[in-house]
């Protein structure tokens, strides 16, 4: 068995990561949490089975927040990885709640009450610890249910969860619609959580992009090889096994699932031809811009007129993105200025639309928008 801190300490000693006095005080943090974990509980007795003793209180949680790259998914796979108990599950915070929707949904259709409850006793009966990477609220429908599924799970479910993200607790859904509903659950956070501080002055993602850039052209095996480059520089994948990074499918609604082939570590990469060649919507980009920090998109063709539907779709998936802060990979045939292929026959209104778009392409490649956390306003 493998500790977190003991791995942490290997890896800086191995020169895979610097010396970070907060990253250290979190290792040690989760190390302790491990431990609890996988400690059996004291057996009750004669005289506790005899007068019905309550089983033991789950061991309190750890909420990891600062800015974008500053190690948090990092440390948390550290603690799920080596986390040796079955009963865990790790899941983009976005993910776990269209599970929990989808299973409200069906609770409903039983007509026998609230369906929070159930749903909640479902979930923790299937997992003792909860890890998230990237909690973040940014919809009343979540924020609505959130205060009650949570107590549910930690309180009366005895489950542990362990979450990341960009902000404070505090700064949780700030400005929400009908915030007052949720304001309960940052209680509950603050009460049940060990709140962590990750925000020392170095940004580890955006270091390790430094002379890889965003944005390359033309499409071909150089440009192939810089987006490969920064698929494994952010994700620490060895590239020697590259022929095994997995996939995923992703749930984009409607009973409608989108075939990732390289999902990792909240970075996804796509072609071209998947994401706007095909008949996709709104609801299919939000839900990519929700799940991934980080998008590589290979092989984006010259648009314009003559691919109207493709454009459509592109502008569509680009504000997605944009609007949730998400980072863009690309390669191209064209730098943004010149990837709107205008014939002066009549397509000002298409070349109008596209004006934005290479506005926001732009903005995407500067250091101000990769410094941005993920769902950041």
């Amino acid at each position: 068995m493998t500790s977190v801190l003991q791995r942490y300490n290997e890896l800086v000693a191995a020169g895979e990561l610097r010396p970070d006095a907060e990253q250290a005080a979190a290792a040690a943090r989760l190390d302790a949490l491990q431990q609890e974990l996988e400690t059996p509980p004291p057996s009750p007795g004669l005289f506790g089975k005899l007068f019905g003793a309550k089983s033991p209180a789950p061991p309190r949680g750890v909420y990891m927040w600062g800015g974008v790259g500053r190690g948090k998914s990092m440390l948390m796979d550290l603690f799920h990885d080596n986390l040796t108990i079955t009963a865990k599950r790790r899941a983009h915070f976005h993910e776990f709640m269209l599970d929990v929707h989808a299973r409200l949904r069906e609770e409903r259709k039983k007509e026998s009450g609230d369906p929070i409850l159930p749903v909640a006793a479902a979930i923790a009966a299937e997992t003792r610890v909860l890890c998230f990477d990237e909690m973040v609220v940014n919809n009343s429908a979540d924020a609505m249910i959130m205060s009650r599924m949570f107590t549910a799970l930690m309180v009366e479910g005895g489950v542990t969860v362990v979450t990341t993200s960009n902000r404070a607790p505090s700064d949780l859904y700030k400005n929400g619609l009908n915030r007052e509903h949720f304001l309960p659950f940052i209680a509950l956070v603050q009460g049940r959580l060990d709140v962590l501080t990750l925000n020392g002055p170095t940004d580890y993602r955006l270091q390790r992009m430094q002379g890889v850039g965003t944005w390359h052209v033309p499409i071909g095996p150089e440009s192939t090889e810089k987006v490969r480059e920064a698929f494994f520089r952010l994700t620490d994948y060895p590239p020697e096994d590259s022929a095994h990074v997995p996939a995923c499918q992703l749930d984009v609604g409607g009973g409608r699932l989108l075939h990732v082939p390289k999902s990792l570590k909240g970075v996804g990469v796509f072609s071209f031809k998947k994401l706007c060649g095909e008949a996709r919507g709104a609801a299919d980009y939000l839900a990519i811009a929700r799940n991934f920090h980080t998008v590589i998109v290979v092989a984006i063709p010259r648009l314009g007129a003559e691919l109207r539907n493709e454009t459509s779709r592109f502008i569509t998936l680009i504000d997605a993105l944009y609007e949730h802060k998400v980072k863009l990979i690309a390669t191209a045939d064209a730098e943004p200025s010149d990837l709107y292929d205008w014939n002066g026959k009549g397509d000002d209104e298409g070349r109008f639309m596209f004006d934005r778009t290479v506005s926001r392409l732009m903005e995407m490649q500067s250091q101000d928008y990769l410094a941005l956390g993920h769902g950041e306003d």
